[in-house]
């Protein structure tokens, strides 16, 4: 028996002994590779015993694999024939929901597990609740388990209120300590997540379980990230699963397999690798087409949104410092050093260069404030560079600064609310400084009292600017009943964390007419001009992905941070043509 197990271990990629008489195998890793099992000497099967766990699970996915096979090839009927929309949510729902949400709870509930790929702003939370909420009346499932971004479990929260009269609503909690709290609804960000994993096995395993992935492109590694070898591990045990994205494909079909994996795990990932293999993004989106809903931006109905560039030119001073930075790094490329970490910090670098040098300055903190001077000095005549970057804030206002605070006048001169976005936390806090007249709300990653900020902004009539970076509040936020202008300082080639950006405030819900404008600032002559070009060619390819060519969809989401600022190798090459032309 122990040289049968050893020669088992041997063909599952996961598994690593114990003794020579057990192994120990990631749960997904055994539901793929289940048919390795029939390689068990034929001799030896009378001693094999089945854990009644374990043999449910397995029964279970191959049912759900059946399904997804069925359903793919259009030769079967799906998990259950799903009640009318009116018999679906029953007593206690109260949330509105439009004839198209209606239309894919249906399908949803008709599927074991499904995903809901519908554009940013499309209400996938609402709809998220709403299948829980069919699912629990019918007896399927009696608790939810929900990882999401921190930034969307207010909404999480907010929905449920609005959703369902008082004394139906369920109780929602967010996991923030070791133990899971005991509630109805369970939130839990993916950062927790690897740390969390045997708990959340636990309590899945205890009652049946609906589990969502929400904002679910942060897991599209699949097994090879953190996050996504979790969800993966978690899944299996879930009594239905969902996921919930508008960018289920951010780099190719290889995504949309890891995503879909986590619907249909083990056996059912075969079934979705097989329907797409060899296929481009397009084809592959077309043939999974029965295992999801998708909502497009025109579906939605919005206003259009006004979005322009606005050049900026740089002082001589300041272009002096980026010319002389960028001849720099161009020299380090030169010399060998071009792996992608490298090449992100660069980067980041001449991102900060565009809009001030200063930013690479050191200061007591890196959230430290440039110290502006106004009146400005004159740099003496014998500074040098190092000494002019540390000063530059001494004897000029960046001027990219000074077009942030023209828009943000001017809109607060008509009583509109801007949020202003930046990579840069330094840029957040100098910006906090400056506009001080409009009681800036901040919210980056080191902010603490982000609910109170949000709050201000939405509710202070004195509060008329939010600043804040992408990379935290891009999703599971709403702002379009408060705020609809946007202003960008920098951008990074991340085209999703652009996209989902712009859509805090144009979304579903917007009231008709309503003026939503974005202004970009593109310093002249500099790394902006390059990043705007990246990510044309980024939202122009991928404008065709899911039959939609109305909505720019979104791309390289990180699912951890990193260094490359959502750099690809395109974007790599075009760097290094740019830094090649500067030498």
């Amino acid at each position: 028996m122990s040289r049968a197990l050893q020669a088992l271990r041997g063909r599952l990629p996961t598994a690593t002994s114990i003794s020579l008489t057990a192994i120990d195998v990631d749960i997904d890793d055994f539901l793929v590779n289940l048919d390795e099992l029939s390689h068990w000497p034929a001799g030896d099967h009378g001693n094999v015993r089945w854990q009644p766990e374990l043999l449910a699970l397995v029964e279970q996915n191959n049912a759900d694999a059946s399904t997804a096979a069925a359903v793919l090839s259009g030769t079967g009927e799906r998990a259950s024939t799903p009640p009318s929309p009116g018999d679906l949510l029953g007593g206690g729902w109260i949330g509105n929901l439009n004839d198209l949400q209606l239309e894919h709870l249906v399908k949803l509930a008709g599927l074991s597990h499904g995903a809901n790929f519908s554009v940013p702003g499309a209400g996938k939370t609402r709809m998220g609740l709403a299948l829980f909420q069919a699912r629990r009346d019918r007896g399927l499932v009696q608790r939810m388990l929900v990882v999401c971004p921190k930034s969307a479990q207010e909404s999480w929260q907010n929905e449920t209120l609005v959703c369902y009269s008082p004394e139906a609503a369920p109780r929602v909690a967010a996991m923030d300590t070791s133990t899971v709290p005991q509630a109805d609804i369970v939130l839990i960000n993916y950062e927790r997540l690897p740390d969390a994993r045997a708990a959340l096995l636990n309590w899945l395993k205890a009652r049946t379980s609906m589990l969502v992935l929400d904002e679910a492109h942060r897991m599209k590694l699949g097994a090879a990230g953190a996050w996504g070898s979790v969800c993966l591990a978690l899944g299996p045990y879930a009594a239905h699963r969902l996921i919930l994205t508008g960018t289920p494909a951010p780099n190719g079909p290889r995504d949309l397999e890891n995503l879909m994996s986590f619907v249909w795990p083990g056996q059912g990932r075969r079934a979705v690798s097989r329907a797409i293999a060899g296929n481009d993004l397009r084809t592959a989106s077309q043939k999974l087409r029965p295992l999801f809903v998708r909502t497009t931006k025109a579906q939605l109905h919005l206003p259009d949104v006004d979005i322009k560039t606005v050049p900026v030119d740089l002082s001589p001073l300041h272009r002096e410092l980026y010319d002389a930075l960028l001849g720099q790094v161009s020299r380090r490329v030169r010399s060998g050093s071009d792996e992608i970490e490298a090449l992100g910090r660069i980067t980041l670098y001449l991102l900060m260069a565009a809009t001030t040098p200063a930013l690479l300055a050191p200061g007591a903190s890196r959230y430290d404030p440039l110290p502006y001077r106004v009146p400005p000095l004159i740099p003496p005549a014998d500074s040098s560079l190092s000494e002019l970057m540390r000063d530059l804030p001494a004897y000029e206002l960046a001027p990219k600064y000074q077009a942030a605070l023209k828009i943000v006048s001017d809109n607060s001169a008509r009583g509109r609310k801007t949020i202003v976005w930046s990579t840069f936390v330094r840029n957040l806090t100098s910006l906090e400084e400056l506009l001080k007249a409009y009681s800036p709300a901040v919210v980056h990653g080191g902010t603490l009292d982000r609910t109170e900020q949000l709050r201000r902004f939405r509710e202070d009539d004195d509060c008329m600017v939010l600043l804040s970076n992408p990379a935290t509040l891009g999703e599971g936020v709403s702002l379009h009943h408060e705020c609809h202008e946007a202003v960008y300082l920098d951008r990074d080639f991340a085209a999703g964390r652009f996209l989902q950006s712009q859509d805090r405030i144009h979304r579903l819900g917007l009231a008709p007419g309503t003026e939503t404008r974005i202004r970009i600032l593109v310093a002249n002559e500099t790394i902006d001009e390059l990043v705007a070009a990246r990510l044309a060619d980024k939202l122009r390819f991928m404008g065709g992905i899911l039959d939609d060519p109305d909505v720019l969809q979104l791309s390289d989401l990180e699912e951890e941070p990193d260094s490359s600022v959502g750099m690809n190798t395109n974007d790599v090459a075009a760097l290094l043509g740019y830094l090649s032309r500067a030498s």
